[in-house]
């Protein structure tokens, strides 16, 4: 399974790394992938026709059959497949990291340069795990320290010196947009189809490659760049970013519900937790920095 942050491609339980993905796993209350009546049906959901999908995980002869039916394969093992504790355990300590390290940071009032250069080796650390086919939970968790000082000292300099109580407010607004997309996803309201997936892929992409033009023209052109960051505009620019986080908090919960119904071996469920954290940390960056726009001191 792999990260599932909008900054980086979707890999998810992708049989380029011999585990099962969006295109093999069942959807939940409903007939099974390439099956009739699924969103899935006949064969690929990236548009390749292909047979019945196939559980690696799985030993059982007739599991094939089984799936064909509507029933997840029998995975390799019983005793070590990722379950939902695990996700949350290993969930909450790399998100207790960050919350650790976001405080250290608040406390101390580390220097934002300091900052930003651990946040860019959180970034390098993001990025080499999400290329990795098995999860380190050493990297995870470095990853998820660095993290937490950048967050903290942005929040800090952003809450001393561009909006008051902005970092509290982020925080709750990204605890409601967790909750309302969990719920929203348990009652199918949000359903992750193959459509669905690509389309908020485009969407992530283009909106992350607007960001980088509206970098550079910072950089080089001085100001707010393009002004996707300030006034109207930049309200709606980051809108449509919290929903790109919040969309992408249902491919997560989607990979997650996939790896355990496939019996996906337990040390899946550390790059589970990295996924939902930085999209997490996705959401909370954007949320802060429109809450910043809104309050009209930025």
């Amino acid at each position: 399974m792999r990260s599932s942050n909008p900054v980086f491609s979707r890999r998810g339980f992708s049989r380029d790394n011999g585990q099962a993905g969006f295109n093999a796993g069942p959807q939940a209350g409903g007939p099974a992938v390439g099956t009739q009546g699924s969103p899935y049906a006949g064969g690929n959901p990236y548009g390749q026709p292909t047979a019945a999908p196939t559980n690696p995980y799985a030993q059982n002869p007739y599991a094939q059959q089984d799936l064909q039916h509507g029933a997840p394969q029998a995975p390799v093992t019983t005793g070590n497949r990722m379950t939902m504790d695990d996700v949350v355990s290993r969930t909450g300590i790399t998100l207790g990291l960050v919350i650790v390290g976001a405080v250290v940071a608040w406390v101390t009032n580390l220097n934002l340069g300091l900052a930003i250069g651990a946040g860019l080796v959180a970034m390098v650390l993001a990025l080499v795990q999400s290329f990795k086919r098995k999860p380190i939970p050493a990297l995870i968790l470095t990853y998820a320290a660095l993290e937490g000082l950048f967050l903290g000292a942005i929040s800090n300099y952003v809450d001393t010196f561009v909006a008051p109580g902005a970092a509290m407010q982020a925080v709750l607004g990204t605890m409601a947009v967790f909750v309302t997309m969990l719920v929203l996803y348990k009652t199918r309201i949000v359903r992750v189809t193959a459509r669905f997936t690509r389309y908020l892929i485009i969407a992530a992409t283009a909106f992350l490659v607007l960001t980088a033009v509206n970098l550079l023209f910072m950089v080089f052109g001085g100001g707010d760049g393009l002004g996707f960051r300030s006034g109207g505009l930049g309200i709606v620019f980051g809108i449509v970013g919290i929903l790109l986080g919040a969309f992408f908090l249902a491919l997560d919960f989607k990979q997650v519900e996939d790896g355990i119904a496939y019996g996906a071996p337990r040390e899946e469920s550390w790059m589970a937790a990295f996924g939902l954290t930085m999209t997490l940390v996705w959401i909370y960056l954007e949320m802060l920095r429109l809450i910043s726009i809104l309050q009209g001191n930025d």
